[in-house]
């Protein structure tokens, strides 16, 4: 059985008149069915047990035309490379500064914050693209 957000995006894609591709559905199950936020490379490891002929080009392809539409995001943890998920799965992710640790927290722990800067300085944040970075308990 299809997961319930990747046919979501499947029908958010087609409503938006886009293609709906092999490569671009295996982008979308790749990213629903990892553990935590995968990279693009750990994206192609899954996509090429099943789909040999996909290279690292198409999935970041997909990822970039799957982001423009608001149907994933990505974040940077520290220095690393970017890692996926899909568009609903809103979580921000700390990472310590100090051991690199990443823990990751919904969404809504920054509600407070995101309502202050829209008030305040009239800015909607956005989801995140970057961790927020600190030191976890174990560090501080």
């Amino acid at each position: 059985m299809e997961d319930p957000r990747v046919e979501e995006a499947v029908a958010a894609l087609r409503a938006a008149g886009h293609r709906i591709t092999a490569a671009r559905r295996a982008v979308l199950r790749a990213i629903a069915e990892s553990d935590g936020d995968p990279t693009a490379e750990e994206i192609l490891e899954r996509i090429v047990a099943i789909h040999p002929d996909v290279h690292i080009a198409t999935v970041y392809r997909n990822l970039e035309a799957l982001r423009d539409l608001g149907l994933v995001h990505h974040s940077h943890l520290r220095h690393g490379p970017a890692v996926y998920r899909l568009a609903g799965d809103e979580k921000e992710q700390l990472v310590c500064e100090r051991c690199g640790s990443v823990t990751e927290v919904p969404g809504a722990a920054l509600d407070k914050s995101r309502q202050d800067l829209r008030r305040r300085y009239g800015f909607r944040l956005g989801p995140q693209h970057f961790a927020i970075t600190g030191r976890c308990r174990n560090c501080d």
